[in-house]
């Protein structure tokens, strides 16, 4: 062999441990802030500092609202969901479909009235969405009313959907 060909050659990997290194310490003298109050007393860790003093778990984790630029179209939303509403009501759908895009008040309501049809051993028939109109009072905010014709019947459904975590919601719900 050439010593051109022994310098291309490929050559086993060497393992190597991993460096142990750890982030410095942060303590209370290293802060430059203004006195806390004792009650309010910065909480540091070893390795990671974290104060528990700046938001509720609920503002941190609960659901976070949605401005309008950041939200779908509310009428065709409300379309959709008007729809789903009413064939869960009539027994054409599972109510656990709605779980997602309903607060829990409004899902109880339209699952029990799911439940009370089904007890009265209704058959599931079709109801349809005909005509949708849409308000937006404020910003991620959109209250619709729908027309649903239900065989014979005609009736309106009145809902106000909110802006959550990216998408409508509906947090009140009245049909007539």
């Amino acid at each position: 062999m050439t010593s051109t060909t022994q310098d291309t050659s490929l050559r086993p990997l060497r393992v190597v441990p991993a460096p142990r290194h750890r982030p410095p310490v942060i303590t209370d003298d290293d802060l430059e802030l203004e006195p806390q109050p004792q009650d309010s007393a910065l909480y540091v860790q070893e390795a990671l500092a974290v104060d528990f003093s700046v938001a509720s778990d609920e503002q941190v984790f609960g659901s976070q609202p949605t401005r309008r630029s950041e939200l779908p179209d509310p009428r065709r939303w409300a379309g959709h969901l008007a729809q789903a509403i009413v064939e869960v009501m009539v027994g054409a759908r599972p109510a656990p479909q709605l779980l997602r895009w309903t607060t829990s008040e409004v899902y109880d309501v339209v699952a029990h009235r799911a439940y009370v049809s089904s007890r009265r051993g209704m058959t599931a028939r079709r109801a349809t969405v005909r005509s949708v109109h849409v308000c937006e009072p404020a910003d991620g905010v959109a209250e619709a009313c729908a027309v649903v014709v239900d065989g014979s019947r005609v009736r309106a459904l009145a809902m106000r959907l909110v802006g959550l975590d990216g998408r409508w919601r509906v947090e009140a719900l009245q049909i007539g």
